[in-house]
């Protein structure tokens, strides 16, 4: 079984080294590539102010953040949640310096987050696909076709969201969502409510068979193509 769980942090500021803090991590979980809805969503109470530049970013306020725990309080369901996992992170060593942070705070001997997961940058993955061309989450949703018109700011647990149609696309897979055609609810997360999102059930879908008529029509078309080509059609090459 492959876990992957894509992971984004909005914070205080810019740099850990300079007090900063995470105050929203949000975290979506893929099995064999496909959404589980079983997501992680939690804000918390930095105990400092956030930069104004922040705050234009990502519309959090100190306000907001009042009565939200802090991350001694979720560490230990973060960690449970995160341990063993693949972490698909876009600019990684951003996130994963900040986690460091925050589980050193709590425990100054407390091991890298890297003890515990693999780690996939995908801002590392399109600067080798597309080098010398934007990489932003943004310009990589423009390039994969992928709406993300309903961002006006940036949250952790949507971005996360939206990450993981973007991996799915830089890797090559279909977009997959949740299973079993349920809905994405608050019973799917762990931590916080979620973004509902639908799926098709692709194994229900109808199979028609070709008709008689369509089979005889086809070989004779095949049969036209052979012809004109003298003899030699790719669409019966290696029929049997």
């Amino acid at each position: 079984m492959s876990r992957q769980i894509i992971l984004d942090t909005e914070t205080t500021g810019l740099d850990p080294k300079e007090g900063h803090r995470i105050i929203e991590i949000g975290c979506v979980e893929m099995v064999n590539r496909r959404l589980t809805g079983r997501n992680f969503h939690q804000y918390l109470q930095p105990d400092r102010e956030i930069d104004a530049g922040a705050i234009e970013v990502h519309g959090i306020t100190n306000d907001f953040l009042a009565d939200k725990p802090r991350f001694d309080a979720i560490m230990g369901a973060l960690l449970d949640y995160l341990r063993g996992a693949e972490l698909i992170i876009h600019n990684a060593p951003f996130d994963i310096g900040f986690l460091n942070h925050e589980l050193r705070l709590v425990n100054s001997n407390h091991p890298p987050l890297t003890d515990l997961c693999t780690v996939t940058d995908t801002l590392r993955m399109a600067r080798q696909l597309f080098p010398g061309q934007r990489a932003s989450l943004d310009a990589l949703c423009k390039r994969y076709e992928i709406n993300n018109t309903h961002r006006t700011l940036h949250g952790a647990l949507l971005d996360a969201e939206i990450l993981a149609d973007v991996y799915l696309a830089m890797t090559g897979g279909q977009v997959s969502l949740l299973l079993g055609g349920e809905e994405e609810g608050n019973s799917g997360n762990v931590g916080g409510a979620g973004i509902r999102r639908v799926l098709a059930d692709v194994s229900r879908l109808r199979v028609i068979p070709a008709s008689g008529d369509e089979l005889t029509a086809h070989a004779e078309r095949l049969a036209a193509i052979t012809k004109a080509a003298g003899g030699k059609c790719l669409f019966t090459t290696n029929a049997t």
